[in-house]
């Protein structure tokens, strides 16, 4: 298998980019990565519930009026047939997403607006409980009322639902609620390595039940080792398909390529300075690693060293994520 060729026939997909966006930030340096690792489409967060929740609007203005002014290589999309147009034009298509609702402000009128402003899957919580549910690193409370309005009107509007970052049974209860196919866009399986912020064999199985998919990331805490690496990737990756089956997998780097760089104060900085988000009894306070978004054709060549084929790496580096999309955007 010539797996450099296949890379390049194929649409690669990377659900979810871990850098904090800023409105004033130059953007060139920021996609770089994903567009010298020939990525079809990439997922941009715009929010996070530490941040004030306007800065969600803030983020995405900016980045809708500057993306085509600073990297034309990339384009804001809407659609799958625009995914698909951007890579028959040689761009990289841009969506955004938002981690946790206190991005709402308690009003569900804003998942329209968001969506329709280009954001596509969206987190109930970051770390921490809010109106809408539980975080993964607090008192477990489960999905909210409000919450439930949350998962009936994203299903309404064609948002994907995603569960990262958030506690158990919010997350049983999001899967159980949606009429739609639920993601858990960036998050490892718990079965690996014991960490707060990974998902048990339960919640993939219930994720795969919805006819979702788990993206995994490539943060070293979560992988389970100091340097992360495309083979420990791909090992968690064939931890899940194994479980649920090479359709319920992706890949969702959450890569920060500003992290070592002045610009940077994420994750060590932050931890220190905000603890509750960050607690340090996760694993927090050590040095994070992140796998580079170039690594990208990396992991596909360990998916065929391990034995996957062509149509199984076809669907965990892009078409599996794709097939959720074609079922929930609008």
């Amino acid at each position: 298998m010539d797996i450099s060729t296949i890379y390049d026939q194929i649409l690669v997909w990377d659900d979810h980019a871990g850098f904090e966006m800023q409105p004033d930030v130059s953007l060139a340096p920021l996609l770089a990565p994903w567009c010298e690792a020939r990525v079809n489409y990439l997922s941009i967060n715009v929010y996070y519930d530490p941040q004030p929740w306007h800065m969600a609007i803030e983020n995405m203005a900016a980045l809708r009026r500057r993306i085509p002014l600073e990297v034309p290589t990339c384009r804001v999309v809407a659609t799958v047939d625009e995914i698909d147009q951007a890579r028959a034009d040689g761009k990289t298509a841009i969506t955004f997403d938002i981690e946790g609702m206190n991005a709402l402000n308690g009003r569900i009128d804003l998942i329209q607006t968001y969506y329709d402003m280009g954001v596509r899957h969206m987190l109930f919580a970051y770390n921490r409980n809010n109106l809408a549910g539980s975080g993964c690193h607090d008192e477990d409370t489960g999905l909210t009322d409000f919450g439930a309005q949350v998962v009936d009107e994203m299903n309404r509007v064609g948002m994907v639902v995603d569960c990262s970052h958030t506690g158990f049974k919010t997350t049983m209860s999001a899967l159980e609620r949606s009429s739609d196919p639920v993601v858990f866009s960036h998050s490892n399986p718990k079965a690996l390595v014991d960490h707060g912020r990974n998902i048990t064999d339960e919640q993939i199985r219930a994720c795969a039940a919805t006819g979702g998919v788990v993206g995994i990331n490539g943060i070293n805490i979560f992988l389970g080792e100091a340097d992360p690496s495309a083979a420990t990737v791909a090992r968690h990756i064939a931890y899940v398909a194994e479980l649920v089956g090479p359709e319920h997998v992706g890949v969702s780097l959450d890569f920060d390529p500003t992290e070592g760089t002045e610009d940077s104060d994420y994750p060590e900085l932050m931890a220190e300075d905000d603890p509750y988000y960050w607690p340090a009894d996760a694993g927090y306070n050590d040095t994070f690693g992140f796998l580079d978004a170039r690594s990208l054709p990396a992991i596909a060549s360990e998916l065929a060293d391990i034995g996957f084929g062509e149509q199984e790496i076809t669907g965990i580096m892009g078409g599996n994520f794709r097939r959720v999309a074609e079922q929930v955007w609008k």
